[in-house]
């Protein structure tokens, strides 16, 4: 079985990363920037993975543990803020978020 170069990994970490960084700066829809902001999350965890089994070291997997908790509570809070939003103002568009402040 051929293994995979880990530079073939790391570039393809890099595009999945800055394709959820530009949807999280170009989309206006909450939703959508919760998924992006999972999409670099993964990313990131695919950048730890590739290092721990390069390095052969435990580490990166312990941080991906952590990582995919951390991202586990924050989608479970955040689609909280999305339903309370929706509920109130009855949209999920990020320029509806201003009206929050007031």
């Amino acid at each position: 079985m051929s293994q995979v170069e880990p530079w073939v990994v790391l570039s393809f970490c890099s595009i999945i990363f800055f394709i959820g960084f530009t949807g999280l700066l170009i989309r206006r829809n909450i939703l959508v920037v919760l998924m992006c902001i999972e999409l670099m999350l993964n990313a990131v965890n695919l950048t730890f993975v590739t290092y721990a089994k390069l390095l052969q070291n435990l580490g990166g997997q312990v941080a991906v543990f952590f990582i995919i908790t951390v991202a586990a509570a924050e989608t479970a809070v955040g689609l909280g803020l999305v339903v309370a939003m929706f509920r109130t103002l009855r949209s999920v568009d990020t320029d509806q978020i201003q009206l929050l402040r007031e």
